[in-house]
């Protein structure tokens, strides 16, 4: 972390404590119960985490991009469930009302968002739209001075927990040179036709919330449009290229805690009457392991830092996603390997993090997406 400056520093070594305090303790038993606890995220509000990359005006820290992917990756390396409800509740939530919402949506939502006292998702995924966002087939109509919203989402992280005020979703609202037209609306839950399906069933990810959403009628205001008209699958897409480096970031705390695990348990594992640590086939393994850490943390620092100077970052955050993801999931598997049998225990962190590491090379754009933008900026793409 020599590339920190001194108050960057501070903030990793803040976040890491409460991590390995306050996180760890408690992800064993939030894993297995499937509970996202309440009280971790209160703390992290406490801790200003949700409001680091937003302006003190709205009640954030002032910080910038750079700071939150620091704290996402010291909360990865212990527990990814929490580490993602930070993301999304920065990224997915609150994001958007900062960069497109009007005043008065900013000044009504986000001091709430940034405090970590509200939660809101982010409505894009639908069962034909994933990769190929443009598939949206939810639909909002204009009647009156109300948006009439029908459709479905899903896949939608902090969609439903006690603290959730709203999800701003993509919807189609007409046609403009014979293409659709997609807009962003907020749905506060609790509105009459809105529907927060039961949770999924997941691989990993357990503590994180995720559900379903259906939209039968719904009725909205049509002041909470966020930005314009037929600007939402636009928006959202730059919301994602920011939200790909914070993926990066999070994968680099997961693949360091695999490394951190698997070097102390090596250490402390004897085999045939010597520590695994001393057998050059485990030491090439752990070395690998930490080139990995050392490259998607030194990917993901060089896009948000291109990010927090306004200069042009899509392609380096699709690079640092890419790496980091497949770091993270090379690391989970040989940490289990490393392991052994208790490396397929539930208990022990490196079998979560196997579960949970997968989900990193899919969610917020494919690995092949990942490829696919890589590709077009090589000018290689029709």
């Amino acid at each position: 972390m020599d590339q920190l400056t001194e108050e960057e520093r501070e903030l990793a070594a803040m976040v890491r404590e409460f991590a390995d305090t306050v996180v760890a303790p408690q992800s064993y038993e939030a894993d297995r119960t499937h509970t996202l606890s309440m009280d971790v995220v209160a703390a992290m509000g406490d801790l200003g985490l949700f409001g680091l990359p937003f302006p003190e005006e709205y009640g954030g820290q002032g910080g910038d991009y750079m700071a939150l992917g620091i704290a996402i990756e010291a909360l990865g390396r212990v527990d990814q469930s929490i580490a993602i409800t930070l993301e999304a509740g920065v990224s997915l939530g609150a994001m958007p009302i900062f960069r497109f919402g009007t005043e008065e949506q900013k000044r009504e939502l986000l001091p709430d968002l940034l405090a970590g006292r509200a939660l809101a998702g982010f409505g894009l995924t639908e069962p034909e739209a994933g990769s190929d966002a443009g598939a949206t087939r939810t639909t909002a109509r204009l009647e009156g001075e109300e948006w009439v919203i029908d459709g479905s989402k899903q896949f939608i992280t902090n969609s439903g927990t006690p603290i959730t005020r709203f999800v701003t979703v993509t919807a189609v609202t007409g046609q403009a040179d014979g293409r659709k037209e997609i807009s962003t609306i907020i749905v506060p839950n609790g509105t009459p036709g809105f529907t927060v399906e039961a949770p999924y069933d997941k691989v990993g990810w357990n503590a994180s919330d995720t559900h379903p959403l259906t939209f039968d009628g719904v009725r909205v205001p049509a002041a909470n449009l966020v930005g314009e008209r037929g600007s939402g699958f636009r928006n959202f897409l730059s919301i994602l290229d920011e939200g790909r480096i914070a993926i990066a970031a999070l994968s680099t705390g997961a693949a360091e805690g695999c490394l951190e695990a698997a070097v102390d348990y090596a250490k402390s594992r004897t085999i045939f009457g010597s520590a695994l640590s001393t057998r050059q086939n485990a030491q090439f393994t752990l070395a690998r392991m930490r080139a990995r850490v050392h490259t998607a943390r030194l990917a993901w620092h060089h896009a948000t830092r291109l990010r927090d100077a306004g200069r042009p970052f899509a392609e380096q955050a699709a690079i640092a996603k890419l790496v980091a993801g497949e770091a993270a999931m090379d690391n989970a598997r040989d940490a289990t390997q490393i392991f052994g049998g208790n490396g397929f225990m539930n208990e022990f962190p490196v079998a979560r993090h196997y579960r949970d590491s997968k989900i990193l090379e899919i969610g917020e754009g494919t690995t092949e997406v990942q490829l696919l933008v890589i590709a077009r900026a090589l000018g290689l793409a029709g």
